[in-house]
């Protein structure tokens, strides 16, 4: 899965998502939190959207999101995690799993 994530927690940071980026880094994705729903508009690729409730548990895995979308997390989505398209099938990630990251340098 991500190697390395990088947090988006500021107001600036969670509207600006990935936007202007042309891809994710090997290895990278971005946690947006608070975040119920997301979208791509002005995005350069597709993206997978892992939802996550506060306890880090999947509620709902949106795969291979296109630019111009947009989706909702439903009840419970607390944070959202953006991945590179397909890392959700290729890792086996599903709706109740729970993800775990550590802090770190």
């Amino acid at each position: 899965m991500a190697s390395r994530a990088e947090k988006a927690e500021t107001h600036w940071a969670r509207l600006m998502g990935l936007m202007g980026r042309r891809t994710l880094p090997e290895g990278g994705a971005l946690l947006i939190t608070p975040c119920t729903s997301v979208q791509t508009s002005f995005m350069r690729f597709a993206i997978d959207v892992v939802f996550l409730d506060r306890d880090g548990q999947v509620v709902k895995i949106v795969p291979e999101m296109k630019p111009y979308r947009a989706a909702l997390g439903g009840r419970g989505a607390r944070s959202a995690l953006e991945l590179p398209a397909g890392a959700t099938a290729h890792c086996g990630i599903a709706v109740g799993d729970r993800l775990v990251w550590e802090d770190g340098e």
